[in-house]
C-alpha cells in the first residue's frame, strides 16, 4: 500500500529479465511497462507514467489485433494521465480510441463502456463543452442502470457528475434533480455518516445557494457539516470549505 519505490524496483527487475529472455514485442513486456506506468501515475510523476504507457501501447500495436481489449485499457490509461496533466484534447483522443475498441468486443451495456463514457464526459466538462459532456454522462448512466443494481454507488457518482455539469451550465433544476437522485441512492447504499453523503449534501446546498434559496442551502450545508464532523478530522480541508459555504450563505 503506497510503497511505490519498492513496487517500481520490482517491476524494473522484472523488465530487465524480460528484455534478456523475450522478443522485444512480447506482450509480457507491455504488461510490465503498463504496471510501471500505473505506479508512476499514483506517484504523480505523469511524464514518466506516460512514457511507460506509450511503450506498452507501441508493443501492443505490434503484437495484438487492433481491437484487442488490452489496447483499449492502455488507451484509457494514457487518456487518464493526459487528463491529470490538464491536456484534455489528447486525453479525449485516447479515451475515444478506447471506446471505439470497447464497442467492438464488449456488449453495449458493459460497465467498462460506461466508465469510458464517464471519462469522456469528465474531459468534455473540463473543456467547457457541456452538452457533449452531459450526452456522454447520460450514456454512462443508461448503461449502468441496465448493468448494476439500482442502489449501486456508481449510479450515485454518475448522477453527481451530471448534476455538476448542469450546475456549470446554469441549469439548476436539472442539477438539483440529479444531486437528489444521487443522495437517494447513497442513503440506501452507504452508512449515514459516509463522507460521500456530505459531498452530495454540499452539492445540493451549492445549487440552492445559486438559485437564491438560502434557507434550503443552509439546511443542506448543515447536514454536510454534521456528517463531516463525524467522519473527518477537525482540520480537514472539506470541513473548512463547508464552514466557508455556510458563512457565505
Amino acid at each position: 500500500m503506497g510503497r511505490y519505490s519498492e513496487s517500481l524496483s520490482n517491476y524494473e527487475n522484472a523488465l530487465e529479465i524480460q528484455e534478456k529472455s523475450l522478443p522485444p514485442d512480447h506482450p509480457d513486456l507491455a504488461t510490465t511497462y503498463e504496471n510501471m506506468g500505473s505506479v508512476y501515475s499514483h506517484m504523480g510523476r505523469y511524464s514518466l507514467s506516460l512514457s511507460n504507457y506509450k511503450k506498452a501501447l507501441e508493443i501492443e500495436q505490434k503484437s495484438l489485433s487492433s481491437d484487442h481489449p488490452d489496447l483499449a485499457t492502455t488507451y484509457g490509461n494514457i487518456g487518464s494521465v493526459y487528463s491529470k496533466m490538464g491536456r484534455y484534447s489528447e486525453s479525449l483522443s485516447h479515451y475515444e480510441n478506447a471506446l471505439e475498441i470497447q464497442q467492438k468486443f464488449l456488449p453495449p451495456d458493459h460497465p467498462d463502456v460506461a466508465t469510458t463514457h464517464n471519462n469522456i464526459g469528465f474531459v468534455y466538462s473540463k473543456m467547457g463543452r457541456y452538452s457533449e459532456s452531459v450526452s456522454n454522462l447520460e450514456k454512462a448512466l443508461e448503461i449502468l442502470r441496465k448493468s448494476l443494481p439500482p442502489d449501486h454507488p456508481k449510479l450515485a457518482t454518475t448522477h453527481n457528475n451530471i448534476g455538476s455539469v448542469y450546475s456549470d451550465m446554469g441549469r439548476y433544476s436539472e442539477s438539483l434533480s440529479n444531486y437528489e437522485n444521487a443522495l437517494e441512492i447513497q442513503q440506501k447504499s452507504l452508512p449515514p455518516d459516509h463522507p460521500d453523503l456530505a459531498t452530495t449534501y454540499g452539492n445540493i446546498g451549492s445549487v440552492y445557494s445559486d438559485m437564491g434559496r438560502y434557507s434550503e442551502s443552509l439546511s443542506n450545508y448543515g447536514k454536510a457539516l454534521e456528517i463531516q464532523q463525524k467522519s473527518l478530522p477537525p482540520d480537514h480541508p472539506d470541513v473548512a470549505t463547508t464552514h466557508n459555504n455556510i458563512g457565505f450563505v
